[in-house]
């Protein structure tokens, strides 16, 4: 089946959850408003639709390939990738200076769903180039952005991220990869990287690896982990390629999932050293790493939204033509395509309302990201700052763990059809596998959430959102609609729980850790599901009033029932949740380990 982006419902957001409008006054996104979104929108739909889409289930039957250090992608693959980078599209988001187009995040976080939803395993190499852009910019001198940055905004150049070792995965204070400082000012990096996305390929002349090492002599722990450009050939300052480095691809993983994807065992220094260059100072790698890891950790959950998308409008399309038995209501005598059961039916919402509401987040943190870097008010910035760090997480945790239930349910509507390949939609639940995995496990961005986005400001940053969702219920409870009110009090039920779960966390984090740190995952999911609920519910009052007025009556009508939806059938997890986290934090620990 093929697949079509949903600009409409990315556009719905833009305007009036994100608020485009308020984007285009920042200094520099002047031309960024709702027509350059439809226009960029609407531009990237097609090529996405017309070249990625299709190279999406061949990707899968022929996955990448290694022999003798060289990685051959997928037939397609390279043409395609150069038509990406033709189009402009890897320099989206990325300063003017460098060769970008400079939008904002606001347009750029949509493009990156459609783009991950026609071709996962293909987004992937961009993805990790965006990362290796943001980190340079922020951390890089003036010589490694002259050599290295306007090729990598250019797409001629691909960026990776190297953290993980064998012996150390989200552990990077085990980290022994080492450099050696050479007269000439370089470094000679020596080590092994494992799990690296794209580190060895075929689509791009050149690949800028991002390394963690430590420095001779470097204090213990993450304290002594520093950053090194080491790029797979030289790049010399007219621009041309020099020579080829000693950084080599000595295999690639068989995966479950994002199979045309390479993720390839990197061996640095084996011939006399790998050439690279300090990012920064030594001794900060891990705070620069950090830019990357966050940038990666939104776009991943963006890869949820994505993947959430493309597995519903599979199964949606499936339901409509599978004919299996006569419905339950005897309004069709004979049996009928399986949509018109109700389970199937429930199935469909729950895969729509879950991506609708995370996409829905995602967008307004995408606008927060914006604010935090380009308004020109410093408390404006800081406040936007502190959410869109407090929403990354969720966007991160809760978007991936959804993506695995809605691919699931994917399944689930195909019934013993979807268990099997051939049909495409087990591709989608193998693919969708990895997202709560990497850039760090769903445990990690709940640490996160618990320790320095609750604890460390003894919940005032949580609590200070919950006062906004609070703001909501109370223009919904003036709203004429009967859905109004009955979403209202859905959301209500949620933020108390939410912030009896805060006052929890806070509360405990010091004085019984074990306690705030059992209940940290069902926190973010809680967390996220009141975020994407809440977004929901701003979309609800968006839509009656747009309705009133007689504009695109079947859109707003779909989008008022599906957050009623997911009032009803998704944010009322959140009380249970709560109990669980509040009250059942001594029964996670209560098992002796050696009963294990």
């Amino acid at each position: 089946m093929s697949y079509t982006a949903p600009i409409k419902d990315m556009l719905f957001n833009i305007q009036h959850l994100a608020r485009i409008d308020q984007v285009a006054q920042m200094p520099g996104f002047e031309e960024a408003g709702f027509d350059t979104a439809q226009a960029v929108l609407e531009e990237c739909a097609k090529f996405n639709e017309g070249v990625l889409a299709p190279l999406n289930w061949e990707g899968d039957k022929n996955p990448s390939s290694w022999k003798d250090g060289v990685v051959t992608t997928t037939p397609g693959f390279k043409q395609a990738f150069q038509q990406y980078t033709e189009g402009g599209w890897q320099g989206l988001q990325h300063p003017v200076d460098f060769g970008g187009q400079g939008l904002p995040k606001t347009i750029g976080a949509p493009c990156g769903e459609i783009l991950n939803s026609a071709n996962m395993s293909f987004a992937l190499c961009p993805l990790l180039t965006d990362g290796a852009i943001e980190a340079l910019l922020t951390a890089g001198s003036d010589e490694l952005k002259a050599v290295y940055l306007e090729k990598l905004v250019s797409g001629q150049w691909t960026g990776t991220m190297n953290l993980t070792e064998p012996q150390a995965g989200s552990d990077l204070a085990m980290v022994r990869s080492r450099a050696e400082p050479q007269p000439d000012g370089s470094y000679k990096v020596f080590g092994t990287k494992i799990f690296i996305t794209y580190g060895e390929h075929d689509m791009a002349e050149n690949i800028v690896h991002l390394v963690l090492a430590r420095v001779s002599g470097a204090p213990e722990g993450v304290k002594g982990i520093s950053l090194f450009v080491v790029p797979k050939f030289m790049g010399n300052k007219n621009g041309s390629l020099g020579t080829r480095n000693d950084v080599h691809c000595v295999s690639i993983e068989h995966k479950l999932g994002i199979k045309a994807s390479p993720t390839a065992v990197l061996q640095f220094g084996d011939h006399g050293g790998a050439v690279g260059y300090l990012v920064g100072e030594e001794n900060r790698g891990l705070e620069y790493m950090f830019i990357m890891m966050n940038s990666a950790r939104y776009a991943v959950g963006m890869q949820g939204i994505a993947i959430a998308e493309r597995a519903y409008q599979k199964a949606a399309a499936f339901a409509k033509e599978r004919v299996q038995s006569r419905p339950v209501d005897g309004s069709i005598k004979a049996s009928a395509p399986i949509i018109h059961h109700p389970d199937v039916r429930r199935m469909l919402m729950t895969m729509r309302a879950y991506t609708e509401g995370c996409r829905a987040m995602a967008s307004v943190a995408a606008a927060a990201y914006d604010a935090t870097h380009h308004h020109p008010d410093v408390g404006v910035r800081q406040q936007n700052q502190a959410f869109y760090e407090f929403m990354v997480p969720l966007v991160k945790g809760y978007s991936t763990e959804m993506s695995l239930e809605v691919t699931s349910l994917g399944v689930q509507v195909h019934g013993g059809m979807g268990f099997i390949e051939e049909t495409g939609a087990a591709q989608y639940y193998r693919d969708a596998r990895i997202l709560t995995i990497y850039e760090g496990t769903t445990a990690i961005q709940a640490n996160d959430l618990v320790g320095r986005k609750t604890a460390r400001d003894g919940g005032q940053t949580a609590k200070a959102v919950a006062k906004q969702v609070e703001a909501t219920e109370a223009a919904l409870k003036q709203r004429p609609s009967a859905t109004g009110r009955a979403v209202a009090a859905r959301l209500k039920a949620a933020r108390e729980a939410f912030v009896d779960v805060v006052d929890f966390v806070a509360g405990n984090s010091k004085a019984s850790p074990n306690a705030a740190y059992a209940g940290s995952v069902p926190y973010l999911m809680l967390a996220g599901n009141l975020m994407a609920g809440w977004q929901m519910a701003r979309a609800l009052m968006v839509a009656e009033d747009e309705l009133a007025k007689g504009i695109d009556a079947g859109f707003m009508q779909a989008k008022i029932a599906t957050a009623r939806f997911y009032a009803d059938h998704l944010l009322v997890k959140a009380p249970g949740l709560r109990n669980s986290i509040v009250e059942g934090a001594d029964s996670v620990t209560a098992l002796a380990l050696d009963a294990f």
